[in-house]
């Protein structure tokens, strides 16, 4: 009926379209929302419905576009030979700092004179960092009884290294430790302050660490590789952190047992085999 009119009405949050007779009367609606049509007058049934046709949403609505198939991931590299030298699975916790000071730390006599002059020097920090990385790793050997694995020191170029590599059926977990004797933590999204200092980069790094750790395991292994950071902090007197922080684990020394229970990430096949990749010196030289 060329008589009816369609109409636009938004209010109080609705989106209708009325048929309505020449004079303004409505004879029915469509709701846009729910695609529902009400019929006000229904010796207009027929008319109405024809009128709003155009505007009811398909019963079968095209389908979408296929998605582009996913590039081939590229095969996996073979491994290199192992070889007792080349074997992380026999590194003790902190031996790169172990290394350090052995190689460039202060001999006997400067070591007494800083003692004597009770001044703080570099060296200070990394006997610290050592003795918080082996107690870390004495609480991550205590996860093997689960089912998990962790090397530790993992070298990596230009003179740095992973603290702890943990893996296991809840998956990969880049490890960094930080000792901070007597301190207050807090920990952001971003950033990490230690009693209120200066903001730390911290979970930056932590960050960077675990994508690399990613991209060396899934060049030798042909699957995707879940890998999480993790922040674990020694001796401090107080940790605080947000709940907003998802992607990060954060820790005190003691705490780290909560990851023993972690399952479904990794099959016991794959858990094997990533150990085996991980536990290569080799594989991280380009890492």
């Amino acid at each position: 009926m060329s008589e009816l009119k369609i109409t636009v009405w938004k209010r109080y949050g609705h989106d209708r379209l009325y048929v309505n007779l020449p004079n303004g009367v409505a004879v029915a609606f469509l709701d846009r929302h729910t695609g529902e049509v009400t019929i006000l007058r229904d010796e207009y049934r027929t008319a109405a419905t024809q009128a709003l046709v155009q505007y009811l949403p398909s019963a079968d609505p095209p389908a979408p576009p296929p998605r582009p198939p996913a590039p081939p991931r590229p095969a996996p590299r073979p491994l290199p030979e192992l070889g007792r030298e080349d074997d992380l699975a026999l590194r003790e916790p902190g031996k790169a700092l172990r290394d350090k000071l052995r190689d460039e730390g202060p001999g006997p006599v400067e070591r007494f004179v800083d003692l004597l002059l009770r001044r703080e020097t570099e060296w200070d920090s990394w006997r610290k960092g050592l003795a918080g990385e082996k107690r870390v790793g004495r609480e991550l050997r205590r996860l093997s009884a689960d089912g998990w694995f962790v090397l530790h020191s993992v070298p990596l170029p230009r003179d740095v290294d992973i603290d702890h590599l943990l893996i296991g059926p809840g998956g990969v977990f880049s490890i960094n430790t930080k000792r901070h004797p007597d301190k207050d933590v807090w920990v952001g999204d971003d950033v990490v302050k230690v009693d209120h200092g200066k903001p730390q980069p911290y979970l930056r790094k932590s960050r960077a660490e675990a994508r690399r750790v990613r991209r060396v395991l899934e060049r030798y292994c042909g699957f995707e590789v879940p890998v999480t950071p993790v922040l674990v902090f020694v001796d401090i007197r107080h940790l605080d952190k947000v709940p907003t922080l998802l992607d990060v684990r954060v820790y005190e020394e003691r705490a780290v047992s909560a990851l023993a229970p972690l399952r479904g990430v990794l099959r016991p096949e794959q858990v094997r085999q990533l150990y085996e990749i991980a536990r290569r010196k080799p594989v991280w030289e380009n890492a």
